[in-house]
């Protein structure tokens, strides 16, 4: 998803705000103003989040699952433009709701003097600042790197961008799709001469658990010195995490000089290792990753000894050379054997397999509904199925707040700032909020 253009233009320098030296020990309830009571992790951690699409917004809400108190400020004019990519969840778009649980909404007008200085307000009592503007927005608005270290050094602010800073291609746009297309990760998805994105946004997701482990480690740190002006600014790019997440082919290709073609359901660095129609019209997934599977596959589970004992087929490296023959024999195996049997045997064999299912089938997929995965979590239209947080701590369960609506917390926060109902109404009335 987009990396979106600041809305802001450039702004006169926001009033001093107070230096945080002095702020007051976090509550130590699990609870704020979105709804979430219960206590986790990150509990006492206030986070201030500058965000749209996806990747800042899943790296806050994970930080929301694990107890952190996440403000989100927001455009009084629409907000995250994620919320109007659609209307299918109860009037919702289904990138923000599965985003955005946990999360306090308010409205501040950053193009005015008034809504910037009341921003840093709220950052003199927040421990982290998290942001993927385009690129210049923060330090135009005054929250840049260098400005958040004079102003709030006790903040650990995060920064996600498309390309990271120092490059030619860091003043450029980056939505998910041309970041995977930059970093090479479309060439070797689909098949050869017939590129392909994944399907999730890979970018955005990689980056926002990224930026999540970068604070993580930033507060770990802050703690261990004890120092409560032990911030720090971090940069997290959504280009450098996809070059990190290349790791294999690209380094295959450095040091071999070939560039691997993707093949569809499978890889290309070993075989068998793909996706074959069954004799009841269902798909089986099967793989094998060294040699010794390949023999329990040939002999124990297809019964083809000959294949197990063919010197050609012996090696990993020598099975990816003869990729069409194998996947062929497996594949006219596959077609002779109704799926459950088939992945019976499978298992008996011990040779890992899958089920090819598509999203309306995951949906009611039997391990999510056997292991209790969905909860219920409340939108302004009305409550929505979401499922837990993959973390599982052992005697725990991780805070699943409401998705808020546009500023729907704007008074409560800016109250606790000690702002009279009467000054809210007027910055309602000057449209600051």
């Amino acid at each position: 998803m987009p990396q979106p253009e600041s809305t802001q233009p450039e702004p006169a320098q926001p009033e001093p705000a107070q230096s945080g030296t002095n702020r007051p020990e976090p509550a130590q309830s699990g609870a704020n103003q979105s709804g979430t009571n219960r206590p986790g992790p990150l509990t006492g951690v206030t986070v201030v989040t500058l965000e749209q699409a996806v990747s800042a917004p899943l790296c806050t809400r994970t930080l929301a699952d694990l107890g952190a108190r996440v403000i989100k400020i927001e455009n009084p004019r629409g907000g995250d433009f994620a919320r109007h990519y659609d209307d299918v969840v109860h009037g919702m778009a289904a990138h923000f709701v599965w985003c955005n649980r946990g999360k306090e909404s308010v409205t501040l007008d950053l193009k005015s003097d008034d809504g910037r200085a009341l921003l840093h307000r709220l950052l003199a009592e927040a421990d982290v600042l998290v942001s993927n503007l385009a690129p210049g927005a923060t330090d135009r608005i005054g929250i840049g790197a260098a400005q958040m270290a004079e102003r709030h050094p006790h903040v650990v602010a995060l920064e996600i961008s498309g390309y990271g800073t120092g490059g030619p291609l860091s003043s450029k746009r980056a939505y998910d799709m041309l970041v995977q297309g930059e970093t090479g990760v479309c060439a070797i998805t689909g098949t050869q001469g017939a590129p392909a994105k994944p399907g999730p946004p890979f970018a955005d997701t990689s980056t926002g658990l990224y930026a999540a482990i970068a604070i993580l480690g930033a507060l770990y740190e802050r703690g261990k010195v004890r120092s409560p002006e032990a911030g720090g600014q971090v940069a997290v790019s959504m280009f450098d995490t996809m070059t990190e997440l290349m790791g294999y082919p690209l380094t295959y290709t450095r040091y071999s000089g070939v560039e691997q073609q993707p093949v569809g359901m499978g890889s290309p660095a070993v075989v068998p290792y793909g996706a074959y129609p069954t004799a009841d019209g269902q798909t089986v997934i099967l793989g094998t990753t060294n040699d010794a599977e390949w023999q329990r596959l040939a002999r124990d589970l297809m019964g083809r000894p000959d294949l197990a004992d063919d010197e050609r087929y012996r090696r990993g490296p020598d099975r990816v050379v003869h990729r069409a023959v194998l996947d062929a024999e497996l594949a006219a195996w596959c077609a002779t054997v109704p799926l459950a049997d088939l992945q019976a045997k499978a298992d008996a064999a011990g040779i890992g397999n899958a089920r090819y299912n598509t999203p309306a089938e995951v949906v009611d997929h039997p391990h999510l509904t056997a292991r209790d995965r969905w909860r219920e979590v409340a939108t302004p239209g009305g409550p929505v199925s979401a499922l837990l947080p993959p973390p599982v701590y052992a005697g725990r369960e991780l805070a699943m707040g409401p998705v808020p609506g546009l500023g729907e917390h704007t008074d409560a926060v800016l109250g606790e700032l000690g702002l009279s109902a009467g000054e809210i109404l007027e910055l309602r009335e000057r449209t600051i909020l």
